[in-house]
């Protein structure tokens, strides 16, 4: 089968401001910029970041455009997690802190227990879980 637990995944949303959500994501998580492109304002045209760790299976990508903003919508339970596999560092969240993100606690106490939630510039949630992944 083509799709399996070893494609690529892409996730995108829009964003209000490109330049605040790089900096956290960036200069806040640590994510490369994978690609950008600048769209010329017109219509259908639009500006592009895809921010993601070079060895992961997965990637980031935000997206506005000029003549037609779509404002994110993201609600509590749109969450990105992260499974650290171990205590998440202070600095870590401080400096996503610094970088334009708020720490949140989240309405599902499980996230509260076990990781750190933060806002992004667009509202959209991070949780940096302590726990390792399992799949079992």
């Amino acid at each position: 089968m083509p799709v399996n637990g070893r494609s690529h995944i892409r996730v995108a949303r829009p964003s209000r401001d490109l330049a605040a959500a790089e900096r956290f994501w960036r200069e806040g998580l640590g994510l490369d910029v994978v690609w950008r492109a600048e769209g010329g304002g017109e219509p259908g045209e639009h500006d592009l970041l895809m921010l993601g760790w070079p060895d992961a299976d997965w990637h980031l990508e935000l997206v506005y455009e000029a003549a037609r903003p779509v404002d994110p919508r993201p609600t509590e339970e749109d969450l990105l997690v992260i499974y650290a596999d171990g205590p998440v560092p202070d600095d870590l969240i401080a400096r996503l802190e610094q970088h334009g993100g708020k720490r949140v606690e989240s309405p599902n106490p499980y996230w509260n227990e076990w990781g750190v939630t933060l806002e992004d510039p667009d509202g959209y949630r991070l949780v940096l879980c302590r726990r390792a992944w399992s799949n079992s």
